[in-house]
């Protein structure tokens, strides 16, 4: 009895210790896949940042260029508009922009 108890005592001690170093195998795979996953994501985040400063530059870009355009525009109608005759306000019976006659 005491040779079977004992060989019962150290089977269910391997077993435990299998069942030990199961999990213990099953944590280290878990900790593997979530580091490889947190590498990806932080990757992932990185790309997602890249972008968007990518965005950020070029609408700028855009913002800088329609600002250079509006200025040239502006440039040119002022230029324009000092070269244009003024209108005759006192010309064909409205001295001072009045009417003279009679109503």
């Amino acid at each position: 009895e005491r040779r079977e108890k004992k060989r019962k005592l150290s089977k269910e001690m391997a077993e435990k210790a299998t069942r030990e170093l199961e999990k213990m195998q099953l944590q280290e795979k878990a900790d593997i896949k979530y580091k490889e996953w947190l590498k990806k994501k932080k990757a992932e985040e990185a790309e997602k940042k890249k972008k968007e400063k990518e965005k950020e530059k070029e609408r700028e870009a855009e913002l800088q260029e329609k600002r250079a355009r509006s200025e040239k525009i502006f440039k040119e109608w002022l230029q324009n508009a000092r070269n244009k005759p003024q209108p005759a306000l006192n010309g064909y019976g409205f001295p001072h922009g009045k009417s003279t006659g009679l109503y």
